[in-house]
């Protein structure tokens, strides 16, 4: 049977940048896609901060939870022990993907080995799960001078969300390395999704890599699981422009108390209702989602479930299926059509001239 207890049972707000974390999900039931083992543990550069066998217990059950969720929702066995502390890799010599600082006392670890620039994309909910004071940290970096922490948040586990806010995310990336100069260290949470992806499309976007070039660098000094996907769209996005396509879904028969949809663009650690329409007996959900392929699965009754009127998906490693939608934009060019189709494809890189292009867009970009 496919069903999350622990689901959020509110309808999320769409959109908006604050979310609560979910309680211990059973995403593997629900999400599509093959996992592949990619487990890590303690990168180099790690530290450890001492704290009493109570603490040391409770960080141990928040790091179970939060790998699991992590596994199941990335589709790849990832590990995080956040009480064994900060750990990171050098990615390029003024680059690091790492994880979250704890405390006032990774900032000067990391002013020891030349960071500038700390880029955290954790949201608030991040920081509580595991009791992170941010004040305190952002306080210690005024206080030293000669380091800027700075915020640019990003969802965790959305793919979505990622790739609607590399742009912003990047551009202030950009703006702060060439401020700053030195080092630069991203990280989100565990430094295995969020941090290494927009390293990537850094390097992708403004240092010259080919992204597959970038992934095998990325891939070679930290195990992680960037979504390519997700940078390939917010790459096309910028060139060709985000246009957006109302969709329609549809649960048919009126047998039923609730009808739910989990994942297309909300991710799988949220739902939104259907609305029932009694000419038409059918519960409907009106959407607009940017081009794309988008996997959801219905929630009847409380019960996880596809409809066999929509398209599925191929079994996957566990023998799941969900539910998925193509949308597609409207009126494009065959010029907009074949660079969306080059920059989504198996080896996408970009021209001088598109590379010079997504340079001057983000150097310009403002955030609303």
């Amino acid at each position: 049977m496919n069903c999350l207890q622990n689901l959020l049972k509110e309808p999320p707000i769409v959109g908006s940048r604050s979310m609560r974390r979910p309680s211990p999900l059973n995403l593997a039931m629900v999400r599509g896609g093959s996992r592949r083992s990619n487990t890590v543990k303690t990168a180099s550069g790690a530290s450890t901060s001492s704290t009493d066998s109570g603490a040391v217990e409770a960080g141990t059950e928040k790091s179970d939870s939060y790998s699991t969720n992590m596994t199941q929702a990335m589709g790849a066995v990832l590990t995080y022990r956040h009480e064994l502390g900060m750990n990171y890799n050098f990615i390029r010599p003024d680059l690091i993907v790492g994880s979250c600082l704890q405390s006032p006392l990774d900032v000067d670890k990391l002013r020891k080995i030349g960071v500038k620039t700390v880029f955290c994309l954790q949201q608030d909910p991040d920081l509580e799960y595991f009791g992170v004071d941010i004040c305190a940290i952002q306080d210690y970096c005024l206080q030293c001078m000669d380091i800027e922490h700075f915020r640019a948040e990003i969802r965790d586990f959305d793919a979505f969300d990622l790739r609607l806010r590399l742009p912003a995310v990047v551009s202030k990336l950009h703006k702060l390395v060439n401020h700053n100069g030195g080092v630069t260290y991203i990280h989100c949470t565990a430094g295995l999704g969020r941090a290494p992806a927009v390293a990537l499309a850094y390097m992708f976007w403004i240092l010259g890599y080919s992204l597959n070039e970038g992934h095998q660098l990325l891939q070679s000094k930290r195990a992680c699981f960037p979504k390519l996907e997700a940078i390939k769209l917010a790459t096309a996005d910028i060139l060709t422009g985000l246009s957006k396509n109302s969709i329609t879904l549809k649960w048919e028969g009126d047998n039923c108390s609730s009808v739910e949809i989990s994942g297309l663009d909300i991710g799988w650690g949220q739902i939104i209702p259907l609305t029932y329409n009694k000419e038409k007996r059918a519960w409907l959900l009106e959407r607009e989602l940017p081009e794309g392929r988008y996997e959801y699965k219905y929630i009847v009754d409380g019960k996880w479930v596809c409809n066999e009127r929509e398209k599925k998906t191929k079994p996957n490693a566990d023998g799941h299926v969900n539910n998925y939608i193509q949308v597609s934009r409207d009126g494009s060019s065959v010029e907009e059509r074949e660079l969306r189709e080059r920059l989504t494809g198996q080896n996408p890189d970009l021209t001088k001239e598109e590379r010079l292009m997504i340079r001057e867009y983000l150097e310009q970009y403002i955030e609303r």
